[in-house]
This record gives C-alpha cells, structure tokens and sequence, in this order.
C-alpha cells in the first residue's frame, strides 16, 4: 500500500531523515517508535505532502506521490492525523469534520459524514458545538473523523496517545484496531512504544533521522537492544518501552 525508499527531507538546512525506508501492506498497521527529536514527525509530514523530500521516493498503491502538494497527496488515498490533533477551534465540529471532506470529487461526503457520527456517538452529540470546547480524548476523535472524511486508503497517525488519560488512550487504540479490521493500512507514530507495538504486526525504531531496528512488532518489544538503548544508561530520552 505504501512504500517508502531512500528517502531524505528536511526544512531548508541539513536533511533531518537520512536514507530511510520503509512499507505498510494493504491492511496492516506498522509503528514508527523513537525519541522526541529523531524525526517521526518529519517522516510523515513528508509522507502527507506537507515538506518535499530532497531525495527518494514515496509510492502509494505504485503511484508516485512524494513531492506532491498535500492535497494532491489527499485525492491519492492518503490522510493524516497530525500531532497535537490541529482542530480548528471556533468551528463547529461537523465543519471540522467537513474540512476533512474538501478533495472529494465523489459526492459521498454526506455518507461518509453519517458513518463518522456512528463510530463517533460523542460527536455527533456535540457536532454543533465549536471544536476548542471538546475534552482532549473528543478532540483526538474529531482529528481522527477529520482524516476519515478523506476516504483514504491509508491513514498516518501522529502522536494520537499525546496528552491524554490512560483511559482515554486505550478507547483511541481499539478504534485503530477496529479501522484496521476494516481494511485500513495505517502507519502509526507513537513514543508510548509498548502501546504502539501491542497494536502493530510490524515496526520501524527511528534514531537521529534514520531506521536503526526493525522487525515484527512482538519482537521488536521484547528486544534487548531496544530496552537497553532507551530504558538503560540512556533512560533519560523520552522514549517508553
């Protein structure tokens, strides 16, 4: 579904991701984990459109996407879900949801809008209400809501367990499970490491800019050498295994 192959991107000055390659199957989720700093969210927002790589190639379902402009990225079969959620507060919760909607051509947003209230009971209780008056849990709904309007095909995810209560991590997690039953590739950003590992079949550990481990999920996880590099003498990184 998305295939990644040497690729390089930065903002302007050194490249911050260095020769990185990777790839999500139809259908599967696969986790990006590392260190505040190492370049995840450079990764994506590559991926999105959102910064031009310098070198490399993106291809999703064999078409060539990267350097693309986002909302061509969009049309494609691709969404994301940023960092920080990224609602636009004084809207109302059905326009934030409609925003996600723009690159349709197919005249199913309406459809797709109905399918977002049924998995998202609590937004469509609130879908009148300005989005920056939701609880951090309901926003990150409404961000994820937001990507699905899209229609994509694939789905990156940013961080989605930043700030919020244990409790509210776990509801988020099995609805990424449950989007994934549906056929939904993702590939899922998280340095709550465990959790994203639990939940992905494959994963990536990205390390100044660069894949420095990688394998199925469960034995990524249980790995020496990543317990020892992140929870050992360099505990002090904010990473969580």
């Amino acid at each position: 579904m998305l295939e990644i192959s040497g690729l390089c991107s930065g903002y302007g000055g050194p490249d911050v991701l260095d020769d990185i390659s990777l790839r999500v199957q139809a259908g599967e989720i696969v986790a990006v984990v590392g260190a505040n700093g190492a370049g995840k969210t450079t990764l994506l927002n590559t991926i999105a459109g959102l910064i031009k790589p310098s070198a490399g190639t993106i291809s999703l379902s064999g078409t060539e996407i990267g350097g693309r402009p986002a909302e061509r990225v969009v049309r494609a079969g691709l969404s994301l879900v940023p960092e920080g959620r990224q609602v636009i507060a004084p809207l109302s919760v059905e326009d934030n949801l409609l925003v996600g909607a723009y690159s349709r051509r197919d005249g199913g947003a309406r459809v797709t809008l109905a399918e977002v209230y049924d998995r998202f009971p609590r937004l469509r209780e609130r879908s009148h209400q300005p989005a920056g008056l939701l609880s951090g849990g309901e926003q990150q709904m409404l961000a994820i809501g937001r990507a699905l309007m899209a229609a994509p095909r694939a789905l990156l995810l940013d961080e989605p367990s930043m700030g919020l209560a244990p409790l509210v991590v776990t509801e988020i997690f099995a609805l990424l499970s449950d989007l994934n039953k549906l056929g939904l590739a993702i590939l899922l950003v998280e340095q709550n490491a465990r959790k994203a590992l639990a939940l992905a079949a494959r994963g990536y550990v990205i390390e100044g800019g660069r894949i420095v481990l990688q394998g199925p999920a469960g034995e990524l996880a249980n790995s020496p050498a990543v317990v020892e590099a992140y929870l050992g003498a360099a505990g002090s990184r904010e990473f969580a295994v």
